[in-house]
């Protein structure tokens, strides 16, 4: 039987953080599952970089997801990946997501959150005191909220926990996180 992996997202996630994943792990031959709040066709966005100081964003593509938070079992997976953009700021809210990533980190299942998905680790901060993490720049002062180590280099690994900055460090995101889904 194939590794399953849980993507928590929703709507406003960032396209290529939701899709590069989504794909890599289907390449890889495990079984990926689109988690939101509800079950539904989620609407994307594309976050870029155009000669501003923060990110520009654009509709993105339009992704069915699978199941909804409610109906998890979280111990039927193997790995959780979390995508940015501005999905983490209002999925976080959930009353099932608390017990959804709880459940990952309580066990030492590979988590990958990468660019704002530290929004959603706020409602699970005693996972991540005392560790260490990056995320987008913006989001540094969530992970410092968190009693956790803000690292500057765009791709970490700690323990279970990978993060990423932002969308153009997927090929490391990714290659990380197989590693510890492998293991």
């Amino acid at each position: 039987m194939s590794k399953k992996v849980l993507i928590l997202t929703g709507d406003a996630a960032e396209a290529l953080e939701v899709y590069y994943p989504y794909y890599r792990l289907l390449e890889e031959g495990y079984e990926a599952v689109i988690a939101s709040p509800k079950k539904k066709v989620l609407r994307t966005v594309v976050h870029d970089f155009e000669n501003l100081d923060t990110y520009t964003e654009k509709p993105g593509y339009q992704l069915e997801s699978h199941v909804s938070f409610e109906d998890v079992n979280p111990a039927e997976f193997d790995g959780l990946l979390i995508p940015g953009g501005r999905a983490p700021e209002y999925i976080r809210l959930d009353s099932n997501v608390p017990r959804l990533v709880s459940h990952f980190f309580e066990t030492g299942k590979p988590v990958g959150a990468i660019c704002h998905a530290v929004q959603v680790l706020t409602v699970v901060k005693e996972h991540l005191k005392g560790r260490s993490m990056t995320a987008y720049t913006a989001c540094r002062p969530d992970v410092e909220n968190l009693a956790a180590e803000y690292v500057t280099e765009t791709l970490h690994v700690d323990q279970n926990l990978v993060s990423g900055h932002a969308w153009p460090d997927l090929p490391g995101f990714m290659r990380e996180f197989l590693a510890l889904l492998r293991k």
